[in-house]
């Protein structure tokens, strides 16, 4: 982690003191999202997914761990490839393995590695994915829950939230 170009960044609040106590600590892993984050793309649901987390945090206190793996782990141009890919009528993650790529090439190891650095040992994970859910339990990271991040599903997100939902068993 360090020394890369584009490191992850993790920021917290309301948990200074706490960070290493046997108490549950709210998380939110999140991929990068240029797209959703940054510029508010509606084909997605990824910026409203973190600024729904930023709105818990600021409520319950929590860690916000931001990894930089763009386009489920591709790259920001290959994103914008299967863009391409997608208004052709591929889902993402047909798109992304039509250009050779994994379905989803995300790892969460940064994500356990920053969890042990804080001495975070169990987590009320904010996320609808299971794999996630799934990579930070086989970590040995104790997830106590998983809270559901609520999104607004429209036409421009539909296909989308119903292929993570189909294909890699999203929970809504």
């Amino acid at each position: 982690m360090e020394g890369d170009r584009f490191p992850h960044v993790v920021l917290h609040r309301g948990v200074e003191g706490t960070l290493s106590t046997e108490s549950p600590l709210s998380v939110r892993v999140h991929s990068e999202c240029m797209t959703g984050d940054v510029f508010a793309s509606q084909r997605c649901d990824c910026g409203e997914q973190l600024h729904n987390a930023l709105k818990h945090f600021k409520q319950h206190g929590g860690m916000l761990i931001y990894l930089r793996q763009e386009g489920r782990g591709i790259g920001l141009v290959e994103k914008l490839k299967a863009y391409n890919l997608q208004d052709e009528g591929l889902n993402t993650y047909e798109a992304n393995a039509a250009m050779g790529h994994g379905e989803d090439e995300r790892q969460y190891s940064d994500a356990v590695e920053i969890l042990t650095h804080y001495k975070v040992k169990s987590v009320r994970l904010l996320t609808n994915n299971p794999e996630k859910e799934q990579a930070l339990r086989k970590a040995g990271v104790d997830v106590a829950e998983r809270i559901p991040l609520r999104g607004t599903e429209t036409a421009d997100n539909a296909d989308y939230l119903r292929a993570k939902k189909e294909i890699t068993g999203h929970l809504f």
